[in-house]
């Protein structure tokens, strides 16, 4: 059905204007004033901004850790992402050393397919590089439509890959024109500061902060900017926490080496302290790489102000705190690594980042979507709002206040990270390609829904008249 919204502020990366929306065959067909269609729709944003559907690049749904899975599942995890304005995430696709990487896609296919309510893509790992996985990834990426790769270079013995792995991924990708990304901590280290920890008698949270010290994640990223600049190639690094990474980055930057940087939610509002919460609530904040002293926050910040980091992604990953999170009692090491965070992703950008004026609105939509959409191969047909774009909008309401909480999320887990948090703005109605998913506050979707996206390769835009260049 043909829809039009009227009344709106539309805001994109670039623009904010006053007009009116034609949604039709789910794609954004006219912009303008005034508009008319026989039969559509008239969908009332006044009062409201009109931002393109959030792009969230970093999800864990589903996922298996530590003896566990994640708690969100495609399902309830897309859920809680449309309540929270994001119409896409590009979810990490696990594979096992010497099984075809065919077969871990075809896994992640069963996990979502008759789940999700918004749309999504794969990321796929790389833990191994030899003869015969060069030699699958072609297909990987031209014929699945999965253009980027994950390499950890952290969680020795189980996810961890070498600097060769990590060099020849990046060698790959500059050929084949994938963009590579990296979890960067150095895992050798870690692991010997973890197993001195629990051998002093150290078991509480805390100590999961405390042998993981950012030293250890910016070395990590220096490392990885270095070998991306060696390789003349692509380099994607997720959830930088602290000062030493961004330094890192911006250095490689100015250098002219192709590296760009994502932070999250958790790593702007919350510090290591809360890991220090007694009665084991602590272990509610047991993510990597963890949450650090709060004077790294201002230096986030200031990096996604003056484009230091490029990115905001959510790393949801969320367990149980009863049940999940509670197998590390006695030992932090066995804490399920991640947190709750892809519903309030966007309220809390705006609320802390645009309403405390430090970043802009146009800041706000490239951070949230538009430079996501880009760096993974969706931009133009997702991250903007234009002719010809799908039509993943969310109504935005600037002027309400809410407290965040466990008791109104629409997450299946049993705690939220930012509980008690009071945030000024939030999504009030989302559409994915035209459709209604979040209407007034309610869901009106279906599991299901929700479709695969294969993605262009880096740096080539899915419609090239319509396309703007990546820089």
């Amino acid at each position: 059905m043909k829809k039009i919204i009227k009344n709106g502020t539309v805001v994109t990366a670039s623009d904010i204007y006053q007009a009116e929306i034609l949604i039709e065959d789910g794609k954004v067909a006219q912009i303008g004033t005034n508009l008319e269609a026989l039969g559509a729709e008239v969908i009332d944003a006044k009062g409201c901004y009109v931002f393109p559907g959030g792009v969230d690049p970093h999800t864990h749904f589903d996922m298996p850790f530590g003896g566990t899975v994640t708690k969100d599942d495609f399902e309830t995890g897309t859920i809680g992402a449309a309540f929270g304005g994001t119409t896409t995430v590009i979810d990490f696709c696990l594979t096992d050393k010497g099984v075809p990487l065919k077969n871990a896609i075809q896994t992640w296919h069963e996990k979502s397919g008759e789940k999700a309510v918004i749309d999504y893509g794969f990321h796929l790992m790389i833990g191994e590089i030899n003869d015969d996985v060069l030699a699958q990834l072609p297909q990987v990426i031209n014929e699945e439509g999965i253009t980027s790769f994950k390499v950890f270079m952290a969680y020795k013995n189980v996810l961890q890959a070498d600097d060769e792995t990590l060099y020849r991924t990046l060698a790959f990708a500059k050929e084949h024109g994938a963009l590579v990304m990296v979890h960067a901590e150095n895992g050798d280290v870690i692991d010997y500061l973890t197993k001195k920890a629990l051998a002093d008698g150290n078991t509480d949270p805390i100590y999961h902060a405390l042998t993981r010290p950012q030293e250890l994640e910016g070395e990590a990223t220096g490392r990885a900017a270095k070998l991306t600049g060696l390789a003349n190639s692509q380099l994607y690094v997720v959830h930088v926490t602290c000062a030493d990474a961004v330094e890192q980055i911006a250095e490689a930057r100015k250098k002219g080496f192709n590296v760009w940087g994502e932070t999250c939610p958790q790593y702007l509002v919350l510090d290591q302290s809360y890991l220090e919460k007694p009665n084991f609530e602590g272990a509610k904040y047991v993510w990597s790489p963890p949450l650090r002293e709060k004077w790294n926050q201002d230096v986030l910040w200031n990096a996604l102000k003056n484009g230091e980091l490029q990115t905001l992604g959510s790393d949801q990953c969320s367990f149980d705190f009863k049940g999940q999170k509670e197998l590390g009692r006695g030992d932090f090491s066995k804490i399920p690594n991640g947190g709750p965070i892809v519903e309030d992703r966007l309220s809390i950008l705006f609320s802390e980042g645009v309403k405390k004026g430090r970043i802009n609105l146009n800041q706000f939509v490239e951070l949230t979507s538009t430079r996501a959409a880009k760096l993974f191969g969706l931009f133009p047909k997702k991250g903007t709002i234009a002719v010809g774009a799908d039509a993943d909008i969310v109504i935005f309401d600037p002027n309400v206040e809410r407290v965040i909480s466990a008791e109104t999320h629409h997450l299946a887990v049993d705690y939220n990270a930012f509980e008690g948090m009071k945030v000024t703005g939030e999504p009030v109605s989302v559409m994915v390609r035209g459709e209604f998913v979040v209407r007034d506050k309610q869901l009106v979707a279906k599991p299901g829904t929700g479709q695969f996206l294969k993605r262009a390769k880096y740096n080539t835009p899915v419609i090239q008249s319509e396309s703007l260049p990546i820089n």
